[in-house]
């Protein structure tokens, strides 16, 4: 079963690990970090930031990959998430669609949130079909918006609201227990 875990201490590693896969680098904006000084930094002031929070997606105990909201504190009630599995073998197996659905679920009852908003490079057809079956909907277009490895890259705006998550809540909750990717509630 797949399911959220706050993030620990001991993740630090992991996810330095992770970020540096050329799978997962692929689609990220940023270079991963060539030192692990520099991803220390980063994890120390993540967890620090109030208006950040992230967890490990895990199938079963198994830590495969990374969610989280950045924006918590607008006084907007909107965020911006980003996720990933980083576990080569956890991909293509219900990992990310579970944890995008438990994620959502988070930002709406947990947070209080209206509206989730995420970044996705155009190419990356998966992560757009994944959150276009989770609701998220098409909201701009951003051309030559990323530079990584002296490329430009386009970029689709996507976002899903409080009240369209609640309308296909049960149903995307239903099918994902009855797959057996998340305990039934």
């Amino acid at each position: 079963m797949i399911h959220l875990r706050d993030l620990e201490d001991d993740d630090i590693h992991r996810l330095f690990e992770w970020r540096r896969e050329p799978e997962v680098d692929y689609w990220l904006y940023e270079n991963p970090p060539s030192a692990f000084e520099r991803h220390e930094a980063w994890f120390a002031n993540f967890r620090a930031d109030p208006n950040q929070l992230g967890w490990v997606i895990c199938i079963d105990d198994r830590p495969c990959g990374f969610l989280y909201l950045s924006g918590l504190e607008s006084t907007q009630k909107r965020a911006q998430w980003g996720w990933y599995i980083g576990d080569a073998e956890a991909r293509g197996r219900g990992a990310g669609r579970a944890a995008q659905a438990l994620g959502l679920d988070r930002a709406f009852e947990t947070y209080d949130l209206q509206k989730v908003w995420s970044e996705v490079v155009a190419e990356n057809e998966t992560a757009l079909k994944a959150q276009a079956a989770a609701g998220f909907r098409r909201e701009g277009y951003l051309r030559r918006h990323s530079l990584k490895h002296g490329a430009y890259r386009d970029v689709v705006l996507l976002a899903i609201l409080r009240e369209e998550w609640m309308a296909k809540r049960v149903q995307v909750l239903a099918g994902l227990a009855s797959s057996r990717l998340i305990a039934a509630s």
